[in-house]
């Protein structure tokens, strides 16, 4: 039995320390143990926390210039870049996402840290003309303080991005919580953050469990900002514990995106950002195209076009660079799929393709491609996020009727329109409960385009300029410019 790699370490004050437990990391792509990990405990965030706020509060970071804050962040960016293949390996390994997305995702990353670090010196108070002669008045924007931000598996070095990168920038100090399910790159990443030169506690990198580390840090009374990306029912968790420091929160939550494909529009290449959308990244993504909502007339043509796809999609081994479809990351989530399409057959779904474990695995978390034709958003595989690759299929009549439908879903985090029609793209766009609308396109990402979703995806944008705002707090000044001395309160004129 090869011995398991116990080299991962949490990264509290600028130490790298082991922290006061562990656990197994298993391999999604064999379902076995790979590597030991480090668990925070309570007393392991305490310390996380309370070096955050000093750090916070010490000369060595709070006294920098914001154009010093973002030449750490411009040199992040770069470590990150020079990294990727070694990031993206362990993310592979750890999370079962393909090599072939880690490795182009992480090499994106420091675009990220590039653009924030350009950012830092461009937050700006403003002056207020106020209805005094006698007073001048002004805002200034400071640094909220310490940020417990808490990002799940997935994309977890590009989810860190947008949470560090304009924390950072607005000259906050950060506990980072890595997902307990694939936490090896972050674990890595915090390797450059030290080489980095950020001055110790101003980032801390940690994993573990929930009571014993995820609801210390998010209730934590030195927290004052949280930024948390999960799911809708930990959320809820999270915001009960901000009840105890009050924390400014913002939750990006998922989703079940609707795609919506007219006749009009061009099939192939649709069919092509469809398969993007759901069976990219195993269908693991916060913004996976899972409900696909067809024009009648063209449905059985697109239908055929994404069976062809589907079953020509290469699953494999995640590390092999010819591979197109990885496992799942948890044996859970698996089990979980499975249930969900048992109920969905049984609620009248129809079975297109897959719709069982990827032959010829006989160990790790492989599910096939699977389509599934629905009546409505009733049905099981339509209503809940599997965070799987399982695509369902529903017919519309018209664009009245295919808006109705998209935007029949509590989540509303993005969508997809497919049309050669710029007028009906546009009244969709305007009508659409989505924080992001893609138009013949989809997936697509940028530093400088913010994201964030309405009802259960959460609250709150990430990435974009204004994002650094979230992470700042106005005080208003005042300045008496008048040499008179101040008038007796107490004496009447």
């Amino acid at each position: 039995m090869t011995a398991l790699r116990d080299d991962f370490r949490l990264y509290i004050d600028g130490a790298f320390v082991t922290g006061g437990a562990s656990f197994e990391s298993l391999d999604p792509s064999t379902g076995q143990p790979w590597a030991v990990m480090p668990a925070a405990t309570a007393d392991d965030v305490n310390r996380a926390v309370e070096a955050a706020h000093r750090a916070f509060e010490a000369p060595e970071w709070a006294n920098l210039t914001a154009t010093a804050r973002g030449k750490l962040l411009t040199r992040l960016g770069d470590l990150v870049a020079a990294h990727a293949q070694e990031l993206a390996e362990l993310e592979t390994r750890d999370t079962g996402k393909i090599i072939r997305e880690t490795r182009a995702q992480i090499g994106y990353v420091g675009e990220y840290y590039r653009y924030f670090g350009g950012l830092a010196d461009k937050v700006e108070g403003s002056h207020l003309p106020v209805d005094k002669p006698d007073m001048e008045a002004w805002l200034r924007r400071e640094p909220i303080g310490v940020v417990a931000a808490l990002v799940p598996w997935n994309s977890q070095l590009f989810l860190s991005a947008v949470k560090l990168g304009p924390a950072l920038a607005a000259g906050c100090t950060v506990v980072l919580k890595a997902s307990e399910e694939g936490p090896a790159p972050l674990l890595a990443f915090a390797r450059l953050v030290h080489e980095a030169g950020f001055p110790p506690g101003v980032v801390n990198i940690i994993t573990g469990f929930g009571e014993e580390c995820g609801k210390t840090l998010t209730a934590h009374k030195l927290v004052s900002r949280v930024a948390f990306t999960g799911g809708p029912a930990t959320a809820r968790h999270v915001v009960r514990n901000t009840a105890e420091n009050l924390a400014f929160t913002t939750l990006e939550l998922g989703g079940k995106s609707p795609v919506l494909v007219f006749a009009d529009a061009d099939l192939e290449s649709a069919a092509n950002a469809v398969v993007a959308g759901i069976f990219a990244a195993s269908g693991q993504s916060c913004v996976a195209g899972s409900r696909l909502f067809v024009e009648e007339s063209v449905r059985e043509k697109l239908l055929a076009i994404l069976i062809g796809k589907a079953r020509r999609i290469r699953i494999g081994d995640p590390q092999d660079p010819a591979t197109e479809m990885g496992p799942l990351s948890t044996a859970r989530q698996l089990a979980h799929i499975e249930q969900v399409i048992a109920a969905s057959l049984a609620a009248g779904a129809t079975l297109i393709t897959g719709g069982q474990r990827a032959e010829g695995f006989d160990a790790g978390n492989y599910y096939a491609p699977t389509i599934l034709a629905c009546a409505g958003n009733e049905v099981p595989c339509a209503a809940e996020e599997l965070f799987g690759p399982v695509l369902s299929v529903i017919s519309f009549e018209g664009e009245a009727d295919a808006l109705a439908k998209a935007n029949d879903s509590p989540f509303g985090l993005a969508a997809g329109v497919f049309t050669r029609d710029l007028t009906r793209a546009h009244r969709l766009i305007r009508k659409l409960r989505a924080g992001i609308v893609w138009v013949n396109t989809y997936r697509a990402v940028s530093p400088i385009v913010p994201f964030g979703g309405y009802g259960l995806s959460g609250l709150g944008r990430e990435g974009g300029a204004e994002s650094i705002r979230d992470y700042t707090r106005t005080k208003s000044v005042w300045l008496r410019t008048s040499d008179e001395p101040i008038a007796d309160p107490f004496v009447m004129r």
